[in-house]
Order: structure tokens, then sequence, then C-alpha cells
């Protein structure tokens, strides 16, 4: 009775474990495997990305002579580089098993991370942020097509939300540590602070890489740790829908590019995800350093837009599973209230103080649609592993495509303290999204009313055989 409470609790915001206990049992190691690991790289992965904006409104900009829009052109470097091995990654996880090749991959922008405590320009951190960029794609669309192979849609939304949560935890924490170490560290052994913290990133990424290699358990039908017994392997693989026999050949080509999904979540997320540029162009700590705050204050206000992302993560898909995994789209017009709000004190007073603090706070709100869009694009395309790689890979690939000229072209480092243009471009692609969520739900109603009409064909054709039968036997 005691707890009781507790348990309650839990149901509401984990979901009520499943009734068969050795079920019960799989879903909590599959819990503390799959996902300490996915959210510790991707963790260090938005840690390692993130620094590059503490460092830079920190004493890189003036020690490595960067000036105008060169800050934003390091970042489209490092959208491009992120663009080019998406689907490369994502194929990978497919003919590879994924702890080989995401601890590769973490041991390998860990290293590019760790090089640039020695940049002199801006041309080497153009070149350093390409191919750190190339092999931290390999998590985020990667570590989606995981989850797809542990959990039931109703299980996924909460579980994604935990795995895009510790990337917005990786940027609080980003904010943090650089304030601690240009207190602690700056100027020791002839160091800046911004130098100290790609080197701590370096050594805070390779203890994860161990842990990973020996401890996660790729997917359920190449399990091979330990910690699994053949009986929960199984399992693993019965208890979710069962797929159909596909392979990665030409016909992938039909499969993918012959079905509205992969373009409908692709176009849905090259637009969702330019809702998040307030907060990923750091428009708050670039507004902070033009009104002359602190670097702590820099570097720690903006953690606001990241906590604020996490709770409406969280919310987000505790509503979406609780509902049956149904309304996955609502989040788009959660997003869309949240954002115009944003745009509108934005746009009204951009001088204001109060104003510009609630409005980037405001902005946190769009990260919801990580977690929410990819769960809702893995429920759709279960039924074919290599569709889902692909339009897994292809939503960010798209995403990040775009927004390797957008945000040059409408959030530019020298709009401070002004985001005009910037806001009716958020206008625009909030609309644009909120109408293919719209649309996407539309079609998979249409889709799931065609598949039971097809059962119901076939059990009516079944019963009719039956009755036939059993007539020759009389």
């Amino acid at each position: 009775m005691i707890l009781k409470p507790f348990y309650a609790v839990r149901d509401a915001l984990w979901g009520k474990p499943p009734s068969d206990p050795k079920e019960a049992k799989l879903l909590f190691k599959i819990d503390v495997l799959v996902l300490s690991f996915t959210c510790l790289c991707y963790w260090s992965n938005y840690l390692d990305r993130t620094n590059f904006a503490n460092a830079y409104v920190s004493g890189m900009a003036e020690a490595v002579g960067m000036k105008g829009d060169d800050y934003n052109i390091v970042n489209t470097c490092f959208t491009v580089g992120y663009t080019i091995g998406m689907l490369p990654n994502n194929i990978a996880l497919l003919k590879l098993k994924p702890r080989y090749w995401m601890c590769f991959c973490m041991i390998a922008w860990g290293l590019l991370v760790l090089g640039m405590y020695k940049v002199t320009s801006y041309r080497q951190l153009c070149v350093i942020r390409f191919f750190q960029a190339i092999f931290e794609s390999s998590t985020f669309s990667g570590t989606h097509l995981i989850l797809g192979n542990w959990y039931k849609e109703t299980e996924l939304t909460k579980r994604s939300a935990v795995f895009t949560s510790s990337g917005l935890i990786g940027s609080i924490f980003s904010g943090f540590m650089q304030s601690a170490i240009h207190t602690n560290l700056d100027g020791r052994n002839g160091l800046a602070g911004w130098q100290w913290l790609f080197i701590i990133d370096f050594i805070i990424t390779m203890p994860i890489v161990v842990y990973g290699f020996f401890f996660f358990p790729d997917y359920p039908s190449n399990c091979s740790v330990f910690f699994l017994s053949e009986e929960e392997k199984q399992l693993a693989i019965d208890r979710l829908p069962p797929r159909a026999e596909t392979k990665f050949d030409l016909s992938v080509v039909k499969r993918v590019v012959g079905r509205w999904h992969w373009w409908l979540f692709s176009i849905l997320w090259m637009f969702a995800g330019e809702n998040e540029s307030f907060g990923i162009n750091s428009l708050f700590a670039l507004w902070l350093k033009w009104a002359g705050y602190s670097i702590s204050d820099r570097n720690n206000y903006p953690m606001g837009i990241y906590a604020v992302g996490i709770v409406a993560t969280f919310a987000s898909s505790l509503y979406v599973d609780l509902t049956g995994a149904r309304y996955h789209w609502h989040i788009a017009l959660l997003i869309f209230v949240f954002m115009i709000i944003s745009v509108i004190l934005t746009l009204a007073a951009p001088l204001n103080t109060a104003a510009v603090f609630v409005a980037q706070y405001f902005s946190g709100v769009s990260f919801a649609g990580q977690a929410v869009y990819f769960a809702w694009a893995n429920v759709v395309c279960h039924n074919d592993l290599e569709e889902a790689a692909i339009t897994l890979a292809s939503m960010n690939m798209f995403s990040n495509a775009v927004n390797a000229w957008w945000s040059i072209l409408f959030f530019k480092a020298t709009y401070v303290p002004k985001w005009k243009h910037s806001c009716y471009a958020m206008i625009a692609t909030l609309c644009v999204s909120v109408i293919v969520a719209a649309a996407i739900r539309f079609l998979q109603l249409k889709e799931e009313k065609m598949a039971e009409k097809v059962v119901d064909d076939e059990s009516v054709e079944q019963v009719a055989v039956a009755v036939e039968e059993k007539r020759h036997l009389e």
C-alpha cells in the first residue's frame, strides 16, 4: 500500500509495465542497456556540438580572428558534413553491428573535437567541423532506427523523448561547463578557457565509447551481450509486431519512393527542423553578447531554452503514448502556438529585455518535434526495416541540407539584435510543418483503414473456406 502512489506516478510518467513478468523484466533491461548508451552517446554528441557556440562567445572568436559571417560559415560546413553522412551511416547500421559502428564514430569525432583546441584560423575550424559532423550524424537518426527495433508503439515516444532530451541536457551542461572552465581554468598551462573546453570534451567522450563497446546490445536479431538470455532475445523479437521479410537491394528504391511515407516525413522534418532555428543558431547567446552581458551570463541564460525543450518533449511524448500513439500531429499545433508567440514578441520588442527572454524561452518548445516526429515515422514505417532506415536518415538529411543555407540567409549573426528576416522565415516553416503533419495523419488513417479491410476480407475468405471444407466432410 505504501508504494502504491509511487507505482501510480511511475505508470503515468513511464507507462504501465507489461502484465507478463518476463516481458516486464526484459523491458527494464532494454531500458537500462539500450537507452543508457544511446543517451550518453547523444549527450556527448550534443555537448561537443554545442560547445562550439559556447567557445565562440567565450573568447575563441577573438583568438582566431573570426568576424562577420565566419560563425555562420563554420556552422554551414558542419551542416553540410552532417547531411552527407546521414544516409551512409544508417546503411552502415543495417550492415554492421551498431555498437561497433557507433563506437568508431565516437572515437573519430572525439579526436576531431580535441583538435579544435589547437586551431589558429576559422578555415581550420571549417575543415574540422565538416568531418566531425560526418561522424556525429551516425547518432540521431541511427538511434531512432535502433529504438524502433526494441520498443512497441506505445513505449516508443517516451523513450525517444528520453533520448532527444539527453542532447538538450548536453547543451545545458555545456553552458555550465564553459562557465566553470572560464572561471577556474582560463590561462592554466597557457591555454584559454575555450581551449580547455575542447580538451575536456574529448576526455568525457572516451569512457562512453568503452561502455558502449562492451554493453550495448545492438538489435534484437543480432544481440550478443551476456545480459540477455536466449529466451529474452527471442521475446524481444516476438513482442513487437511482425515485419515483412524485406531486403536491402534495388527493390528498396521502389518501396521507398513509391510510398508517401518517405516523401512526406522528409518534407515534414525539412521544415519542422527549422522551427528550432532560434535555439540551434544560438540567437539568445548572440543577443546577450551584443547587450554586454558577462561571459558567464552568455553561457548560463540560454540553458533555460533547453530546459523548456526537455519539459515540452516529455509532456508531448506522454500525451502521445497515453493516447495510444494516435495523435502525433497534435504536437505540430502545440509548437505552432508557442513559436508564433515567440515570433510576435521578437518582432514587436527586439530591444526589450523581458520580451526577448520570454520569446527565447518559449522557442524551446520547438524541440518537442524531435522525439515525436521521428517516433511517428518509426510507427508508420515499422513494417519495412530498410524503408524505416532510409526515411529516418532522409528526414534529418533533408533538414540539414536546407539548414546549410537557411541559417546563412535568415539567421546571420550580424542580424543581432533585430531578427526581422529570421521571424518571417519562422512563420513560413511553422505554417508548412502544420499542413504537412495534417496530411500525414490523413494518409495514415486512410492506410490503416485499407489494412483493416484487407484483414477483414482475409477473415471472410478463411471462414468461407472452412465452411466449404466442412460441407465436403459431411
